[in-house]
């Protein structure tokens, strides 16, 4: 019989954490955070940065990454969203943009 405990176990023995992604995912959040300053960053690079193949990175890592809402695609290529800074416990960099101006566009 699994339960919950034998299932944990199981998952922890596989490296698979609490927001269901196994080191291979990691990985890629790492790289795309570390070494691109969160993106944007094209599928080929990063591929290469974690030495895996471009197929792969398609259609193994990044589908459940772009559902879960820890990367997202643009058409620069791929950036980390805060989901992903979080779960790797990293800070957001400042994007360096003013605040934006309260009030109307059109108030004097």
């Amino acid at each position: 019989m699994i339960d919950k405990k034998a299932a944990a176990q199981a998952l922890a023995r596989l490296e698979v954490d609490e927001a269901g992604l196994d080191s291979l995912d990691r990985r890629y959040l790492r790289a795309l955070i570390e070494h691109y300053g969160g993106g944007p960053a094209g599928v080929e690079t990063l591929a290469y940065a974690i030495a895996e193949a471009r197929d792969a990175v398609e259609d193994v890592i990044e589908p459940f990454l772009l559902q879960q809402g820890f990367i997202q695609r643009t058409p620069r290529g791929r950036m980390a969203c805060a989901k992903a800074y979080a779960h790797l416990g990293m800070a957001e960099p400042k994007t360096g943009l003013p605040p934006p101006a309260a009030g109307d566009l059109f108030d004097d």
